[in-house]
């Protein structure tokens, strides 16, 4: 293993673990607030309401601006421009400050409209719930878009462990919110706390900002050829985020009008989903963006592609027994996440189905982390915006298709289907730009491990069929651990030569 991909796993090693805390914050905030909203109209308001903030952040300062800033504020970092990057992140955070307050003021103005154009399903009384709390959340972005600049400053300087904590602490606002003042104010709480935890979220990484001697300048200019770079770079990738939310927005639309609870169980379906690939592919693909960003700046083409290689076949290995888990365990797992106060056994049933569509796409959601940031290390934000857009054509017209005969359930394999078309023409037109992805080597490791998610998925299936009846806790966790012996010991007998390494990694993390 050379260094630089020694770096990855090390910084992956730091980053999957913040991910791990802040995944089981994220847990913990879903069972608060299904506890007590399970899947009512409270509830799919509240999810609904998230969507707008949650587009201005993403577009504007999520990962538009990561994907443009990261690269750029480096390329200062490796000419030993320190006070040249120092005047660009000053000039960012505050044209930042000015395009999110203005942009949440306007969303803020024209929420009604916004929340119909959502969910034109739902009522009266519960499109005014959603502006209520769409307003309220409307604070997040603003915060949000200076300590994700700050994310990014950090992690240019392999510094993740701060960054990586953020998300739990904003996890922490939600839940103490969720707690305590959803008894009282309803689903008011919730975003109260959201606002709160945007706040924790920026506090805590204030002290990396002041270790690594950050000069903040009050600049403000859109000539400064750094500012007119990280402009440049995040148009494309604006526009191929906006796609991608677009995708959520349809999905919202579409699941209003099934009813009251479709798009609450749609949410946690998602989240459920969404745990291990940001454990395992968010955590591996933030660590290895700067260092591939810092090879590209380097001119170290063949160094960029054997981390590349490296880091997408380690995480199909962890991810294809990942999906086969979720995928057999949808029932105990979502049973005991979100079962109990109003989450009753019908939430349940309707939870588990969507997750059964949602789950095997996993491996596709996450190669397509890793890739995507390898098109940025590039400086190729169009690209991925290209595909993107196809992608949510894709996307649009499988849930068109499916949502008649299958309904929440088709929205969640429309997507699932629309990932593997993304990741496989991501994957098509990086290889040229990189010189292979390993070809026959990639290849021969993918097959095993698939036959070790068959064998292991074998192995809890059988388990779930002839053992006696049990707690869903009981029979959830012995699976997982026969699950996970079962893969690691096929792994090692069929010779895949990252195995070792990966299994290690894991435990290095358990």
């Amino acid at each position: 293993m050379n260094s630089s991909n020694r770096q990855i796993v090390r910084s992956a090693g730091v980053v999957m673990a913040a991910f791990v805390v802040s995944r089981l914050f994220g847990v913990l905030r879903d069972m608060v607030i299904a506890a007590q909203l399970g899947t009512s109209n409270a509830a799919d308001a509240y999810r609904t309401a998230f969507l707008i903030p949650d587009l201005i952040f993403t577009l504007i300062a999520g990962g538009a601006l990561a994907s443009a800033f990261i690269p750029t504020f480096t390329s200062y970092l490796a000419n030993d421009d320190r006070e040249g990057a120092w005047r660009l992140a000053s000039a960012v955070i505050n044209l930042l400050l000015v395009a999110m307050g203005i942009v949440a003021l306007l969303a803020s103005i024209f929420a009604p409209a916004l929340a119909f154009a959502l969910a034109p399903g739902y009522a009266p009384d519960k499109q005014a719930l959603t502006v209520s709390l769409m307003r309220v959340m409307l604070i997040c972005p603003v915060v949000f878009g200076v300590s994700g600049l700050i994310m990014g400053i950090l992690n240019a300087q392999q510094d993740f462990l701060l960054p990586g904590l953020a998300p739990s602490a904003y996890n922490l606002g939600i839940i103490l919110g969720a707690w305590l003042l959803i008894p009282s104010l309803g689903p008011m709480g919730a975003a109260m706390g959201a606002v709160a935890g945007a706040l924790l979220h920026l506090l805590v990484q204030v002290p990396g900002l002041v270790r690594c001697k950050m000069h903040y300048s009050p600049v403000l200019s859109l000539r400064d050829p750094g500012v007119r770079r990280v402009l440049w770079l995040m148009g494309p990738r604006v526009f191929g985020l906006a796609v991608v939310q677009l995708n959520f927005i349809v999905e919202s639309n579409l699941a209003s009008r099934l009813g009251t609870g479709a798009v609450a169980a749609l949410n946690y379906a998602w989240r459920v989903m969404l745990l291990p690939q940001g454990v395992f592919a968010q955590s591996v693909a933030t660590a290895a963006f700067p260092t591939f960003a810092d090879q590209t700046a380097r001119g170290q083409k063949q160094a960029m592609r054997e981390a590349l290689v490296a880091t997408l076949r380690a995480i199909v290995l962890v991810t294809l027994p990942a999906a086969a888990g979720l995928l057999l365990l949808r029932v105990p797992v979502v049973k005991v996440l979100f079962e109990r106060g109003r989450f009753q056994n019908s939430s349940t049933e309707a939870v588990a189905l969507a997750l059964m569509f949602y789950a095997p796409g996993l491996v596709a959601h996450s190669g397509i982390e890793i890739l995507t940031r390898a098109f940025y290390a590039l400086h190729d934000t169009r690209t991925p915006v290209y595909i993107g857009v196809g992608a949510m054509l894709a996307n649009l017209a499988f849930s068109l298709a499916l949502i008649g005969p299958m309904q929440i359930a088709g929205l969640a394999m429309a997507n699932s289907l629309a990932a593997y078309i993304e990741l496989v023409l991501l994957m098509g037109f990086i290889r040229p730009r990189v010189g292979g992805l390993g070809g026959a080597r990639t290849g021969s490791a993918l097959g095993k491990a698939a036959l070790a998610a068959l064998v292991m998925s074998a192995a809890v299936w059988a388990f779930l069929e002839f053992a006696p009846r049990s707690s869903a806790i009981l029979r959830g966790g012995i699976s997982i651990v026969i699950g996970a012996v079962v893969y690691a010991v096929t792994l090692l007998l069929v010779g895949v030569e990252e195995g070792k390494a990966v299994i290690r990694m894991v435990l290095r993390r358990a």
